[in-house]
């Protein structure tokens, strides 16, 4: 059954309401930086080249300190963590701004990226961890976590537009700087609330291990997982760009892409309300099962105005996969390695998207995009069978 009054109640929890609030202007940057630092580059540069290699830079420096972020999150709090790293990041940003305008030196730049990317405060992550602190009930922790998705699939479809605005009004350098100034500000912001104030962090009853949570085979399987189906979302992105191309209607993938993202906040949303009565695995394999069927019947569709309409409803799964996935790392995650089991997360999916933008980009000079969306499927049902039998293994 669907309860959208379950939203109202998870609003009331105490503490929660504040901490949400404040991450939402922290997180602005996810859906701005990558963009703007892409556009700002190629317009000083006029190469793509630097400009391309910069915006990987920065997903790169993401992904790969992000697990260390979320180690030192589980070992003394996000408040250190979050004020240094609300420091660092908009002068790694400002950096790469002076260094552009005042240097001929593309490797500085392309650190500083790096590093920015690297700096990028882990409010997402501090969120994702403070759901189960502040919500021991299991179906309050689904809405979370769905209006948690629901939130970033928002962000990426607001990002894009507010960049655009800098880029039409002739200044793609306020993008960047945009993305600074909300960093910063929802940093304070996020520090000042009583959630953050009043964190604990949990004491580890053994010996620490160096893997942190990847020793424990349930979170490993979970995050291969992850990269397979982060792979598809990579694939898909690639898919609708080649086939707005081939019709000559390059300008349509993006009015696409955003129709996906508007139909995986829905189903975000939808997924957060229901009562389930099911597991939590069955409700992962559920999303990932129609997930896979959405990209199928996509697979034939060349026609952009039908496949526009199909898109919202194929795609309607994607953030409940990610929002059933979240609920799984806080089961299954110890509460010591809550943090870095997220952060472990975010690297997959981000490694994945990229993974898959690659694969899909060589894909697409041989196959035409309908294969391409198979592909996507492929990887999305091979997610789920490496969860199923994790699953099998843990009931017997």
């Amino acid at each position: 059954m669907i309860f959208p009054q379950r939203y109202s109640e998870l609003l009331r929890a105490p503490g929660l309401r504040s901490a949400l609030a404040a991450s939402v202007v922290g997180r602005i940057p996810i859906g701005v930086a990558t963009l703007a630092i892409l556009l700002f580059l190629q317009a000083r540069t006029g190469s793509f080249a630097v400009a391309g290699s910069a915006a990987a830079l920065y997903v790169l420096g993401l992904a790969a300190v992000a697990p260390f972020l979320g180690r030192m999150i589980d070992r003394i709090g996000p408040r250190q963590v979050l004020t240094v790293s609300a420091a660092i990041y908009p002068g790694m940003l400002l950096a790469l701004v002076l260094l552009t305008l005042y240097s001929d030196g593309h490797a500085w730049v392309a650190l500083a990226a790096f590093l920015a990317g690297a700096s990028f405060p882990p409010i997402t992550i501090c969120m994702r961890t403070l759901y189960p602190r502040l919500l021991p009930d299991l179906g309050l922790l689904q809405a979370a976590y769905s209006v948690d998705s629901a939130l970033v699939e928002f962000i990426f479809i607001v990002g894009p537009a507010l960049v655009a605005m800098f880029v039409a009004a002739g200044i793609p350098i306020g993008a960047i700087l945009f993305a600074a100034v909300c960093a910063a500000a929802g940093n304070i912001l996020f520090l000042r609330t009583p959630a953050v104030r009043d964190w604990q962090v949990h004491r580890a009853s053994g010996r620490r291990s160096l893997l942190g949570p990847l020793r424990h085979p349930q979170l490993r399987a979970l995050f291969a997982a992850t990269v397979l189906y982060s792979v598809a979302f990579g694939l898909y992105e690639i898919a609708v760009i080649a086939l707005a191309a081939t019709r000559g209607e390059p300008a349509a993938a993006g009015v696409i892409l955003a129709l996906a993202s508007v139909g995986s906040t829905v189903g975000a949303l939808a997924y957060g309300a229901r009562e389930w009565a099911m597991p939590v695995q069955r409700q992962f394999l559920l999303a990932v099962a129609l997930m896979c069927g959405g990209l199928v019947v996509l697979a034939p569709i060349s026609n952009l105005y039908v496949f526009a309409f199909a898109t919202v409803i194929a795609c309607a799964p994607m953030a409940p996969v990610i929002a059933a996935q979240s609920v799984l790392v806080s089961r299954l995650s110890p509460r010591d390695t809550l943090a870095e089991s997220f952060t472990w997360g975010a690297t997959c999916l981000l490694g994945g998207v990229s993974g898959g933008i690659a694969v899909g980009g060589l894909l697409a000079e041989y196959l035409p995009a309908g294969w391409i969306l198979l592909a996507a499927a492929v990887s999305t049902m091979l997610a789920g069978a490496i969860v199923w039998r994790s699953l099998s293994e843990r009931n017997s």
